[in-house]
């Protein structure tokens, strides 16, 4: 999962991928409507090497919360019929044995919800924000919402999966977004740096009834970032590893995994 889908707000101007050893690569689409290269191997090989490049034309909104809190509706609300069958995965807590300790995390932080959909959401991304450290881990996988609040830190990878759960709680379908960060503080070297950037970075998607899918990154508070470039949606984040496979044979043991993603601005 390397390529974004093109969209209304993200145009692929341009993708190619370089693959060594050389492979049979088959495009094909999951069940989310994600793009996915499947790629097959006829030589053995010591190293596995993946490069990706893209030029993309990302749009954004000017005043994103003022221009979304106009169509968005109150809180509590309820999901039209038709919204709540084709909503309905996205719905569900996935890791139930953990609802009680978000559920009493939220009420510790939020003890007063809004009455508007957005403000909601947007205090949640904030508690998050303000309440974990950030630390990166090479591990494989995801820390459960709990572990999180128990250890008070996590990736972006974890945030998003706390994020997505306690809006779920809150009665909001919400799904978990892989893809890249700009830092602009990257390009010029002015502001604030952005975090999560020079890997994969991970957010989440909330459908908010009047407004549609709108982006929230806890990780750096930002709310339908521009700099955000969704490569794929899901709705675990099992289900959205960027790079995945097997390999065989007698001996072979996995040495290690390096990643690098630079996203620069065009002129």
């Amino acid at each position: 999962m390397i390529r974004p889908r093109d969209g209304h707000n993200m145009r692929v101007l341009d993708s190619r991928l370089a693959v060594s050893p050389q492979a049979e690569v088959h495009w094909t689409f999951d069940t989310f409507g994600n793009s996915v290269a499947l790629l097959t191997f006829h030589k053995e090989a010591d190293e596995l090497v993946l490069v990706s490049e893209l030029v993309l034309r990302r749009y954004g909104l000017d005043e994103p919360m003022a221009r979304i809190e106009r169509h968005a509706r109150g809180y509590p609300f309820q999901y039209g019929r038709e919204d709540s069958i084709d909503l309905g995965p996205l719905l569900t807590v996935h890791c139930e044995e953990d609802r009680a300790t978000v559920e009493r995390w939220i009420s510790e932080k939020i003890p007063d919800l809004p009455k508007r959909s957005l403000r909601v959401l947007d205090l949640l991304s904030t508690a998050i924000h303000e309440s974990f450290a950030y630390s990166r881990r090479d591990a494989y996988g995801v820390q459960s919402p709990g572990e999180t609040i128990r250890t008070a830190s996590g990736t972006c990878r974890d945030f998003a999966y706390l994020f997505m759960e306690a809006a779920r709680s809150l009665g909001f379908a919400a799904r978990f977004v892989t893809g890249y960060l700009y830092d602009p503080s990257g390009d010029t070297g002015v502001g604030i740096a952005m975090t999560g950037g020079g890997a994969t970075h991970a957010w989440a998607d909330v459908f908010i009834p009047g407004a549609g899918w709108i982006e929230f990154d806890p990780t750096n508070r930002l709310v339908a970032g521009l700099n955000l470039v969704p490569v794929a949606t899901t709705r675990t984040p099992a289900q959205a590893v960027p790079v995945s496979g097997s390999y065989q044979r007698n001996g072979a043991g996995f040495l290690g995994m390096s990643v690098d993603v630079s996203v620069t601005q065009s002129t």
